[in-house]
């Protein structure tokens, strides 16, 4: 069966805590999607140097923030990992690719992962951005990994479409409206991935509101791989809508 290929807004670490409209979101996912074979993760927390591929039979659970409770530093994701598919990724990119032991699953993957897929039972690796590539090849590597899914493997990107962590996120209350360009930005975004406007998707971080959305773009780009893994003629879908404050939260799915 051929997976979708999915974008998911995994919004704050405290996700992986809460039992929130988000997390019941998620596990809602887990339970419509058809089950994977595998997980290839484009997190927007592994923005390198390069390309690396994780290559752990059992890749650790990164805690990758500050600041936070005690109990969150204590969840653990035990998944498999799969170092067969791990080093059939670094193939894809040449000499570019490296596989790497020296990473895990880090909270963009797990904090959504743990509610998908409670059982951690699918075999997950995590695919690294380089942050020195154009958007362009982000996408094309997106349409690299798109011969994965007629293997059941599931494409999973998680960032978040709106992303400004300057707007201050835990003095605000949860129902508090988001900013004007936040929703402008979002509404324009989707706009641009019905359209399939690839020009619009890949401009989209050097414009100002572009910008205000996104300081730094890691958590934007995981949106490019799974556009680019998708098909022309593939319907797309918003499992997921709506905003945890300046974070949009919506979920992307193609097929």
């Amino acid at each position: 069966m051929r997976m979708p290929t999915l974008f998911v807004g995994h919004g704050t670490p405290m996700n992986a805590l809460y039992d929130n409209k988000w997390t019941r979101a998620f596990k809602e996912l887990g339970k419509t999607l058809p089950r994977p074979t595998a997980i290839v993760s484009i997190s927007g927390h592994f923005f390198t140097p390069g390309i690396f591929v994780t290559a752990n039979e059992r890749p650790p659970t990164v805690h990758d923030f500050g600041g936070f409770p005690k109990e969150l530093y204590e969840i653990e994701y035990p998944c498999p990992g799969d170092p067969a598919l791990a080093a059939r990724l670094a193939e894809m990119f040449e000499e570019a690719g490296e596989l790497t032991e020296k990473w895990g699953l880090d909270h963009g993957t797990w904090s959504v992962l743990m509610h998908m897929y409670p059982e951690a039972d699918i075999p997950t690796v995590q695919l690294s951005m380089d942050y020195g590539l154009d958007p362009d090849v982000h996408i094309a590597i997106g349409r690299m990994l798109a011969p994965l899914r007629d293997e059941g493997i599931l494409i999973l990107g998680t960032g978040n479409l709106t992303h400004n962590l300057r707007v201050p996120f835990h003095d605000q209350p949860e129902d508090a409206p988001p900013p004007d360009y936040a929703k402008a930005f979002d509404e324009k975004m989707t706009k641009a991935l019905e359209e399939r406007d690839f020009f619009t998707l890949m401009q989209a971080i050097n414009t100002h509101e572009g910008q205000l959305n996104h300081p730094s773009p890691d958590h934007f780009l995981p949106l490019l791989y799974v556009a680019g893994a998708a098909n022309d003629d593939e319907p797309v879908s918003y499992p997921i809508t709506g905003f945890d404050r300046a974070f949009s939260m919506r979920a992307v799915q193609f097929g």
